[in-house]
């Protein structure tokens, strides 16, 4: 793969968290395919391109990962990404050889997972800086979400089986609580994440009651239908208020 790939990357105006993600599937794909040039050399790496595909058939009827490469996860979407990913390197080289773009479907869904990806990462970034900042200012007030509450876990994000807890803290009647932050919206999946913290902070501290707090905006009916069977859980939403002052001139 040819290291001027990166910049032509960036020339595209494409994110850094698309272009690391890119740069890793198109190694992915040279480390189990071999060298991206020659394959374009021999037929402009429509073998390679074609190599991973899966279809919504395949989906359904869970047909096994058809590609060389390994990875966990759903076949159709990792595979989509790939294809994406060899027919973006091709584009490069397209460009870098004078060779006329082609103007098939491929280009077309080469350039929506593009877009899409990119998209994603903004929202994303802006999501988990969100709730970075929350995190940060709930340090700092704690007794807000909850009188008597008080930070156990020495400022840094408790690291458990199932992933990293928020903030762990210990409420005035000596339970440990689980408190997971979400900025918007949560929904079911959000429930379930706070919830196998919870078990794993069990399996950690079997002679302590665990509590869990799920902090959002506002929470979707099947977030709040789920909460309703685990009593161990609350849900809290948060709002935000902004004050202003004249600017000093």
């Amino acid at each position: 793969m040819r290291r001027d790939y990166q910049a032509w990357l960036k020339a595209q105006n494409y994110g850094g968290g698309t272009i690391t993600a890119q740069l890793h599937r198109s190694g992915r794909v040279e480390e189990h395919y071999g060298d991206l040039d020659q394959h374009y050399r021999r037929d402009r790496l429509a073998s390679v391109i074609d190599a991973p595909r899966y279809t919504s058939d395949d989906e359904r009827r869970r047909r096994p990962n058809p590609s060389k490469i390994p990875f966990e996860g759903n076949p159709r979407t990792n595979l989509a990404s790939y294809r994406n990913a060899a027919e973006n390197y091709r584009r490069f080289l397209d460009s870098r050889e004078g060779n006329a773009e082609p103007t098939g479907d491929g280009n077309v869904e080469s350039a929506v997972l593009i877009a899409a990806e990119a998209v994603i990462e903004e929202e994303v970034g802006q999501r988990i800086g969100l709730e970075r900042d929350m995190q940060t200012a709930l340090r700092l007030a704690i007794d807000q979400l909850e009188p008597g509450l008080s930070i156990i876990d020495d400022g840094a994000e408790r690291i458990v089986e199932s992933g990293r807890i928020d903030i762990t803290a210990r409420d005035r009647d000596g339970a440990t609580v689980v408190i997971e932050l979400k900025a918007g919206v949560a929904g079911q999946r959000a429930v379930a994440q706070v919830l196998s913290y919870m078990g794993d902070m069990v399996m950690d501290e079997p002679d302590t009651p665990i509590r869990g707090i799920l902090v959002a905006s506002s929470f979707d009916r099947k977030a709040v239908a789920a909460a309703r069977v685990a009593p161990g859980l609350a849900l809290r939403s948060y709002s935000v208020k902004f004050t202003f002052a004249e600017a000093d001139a």
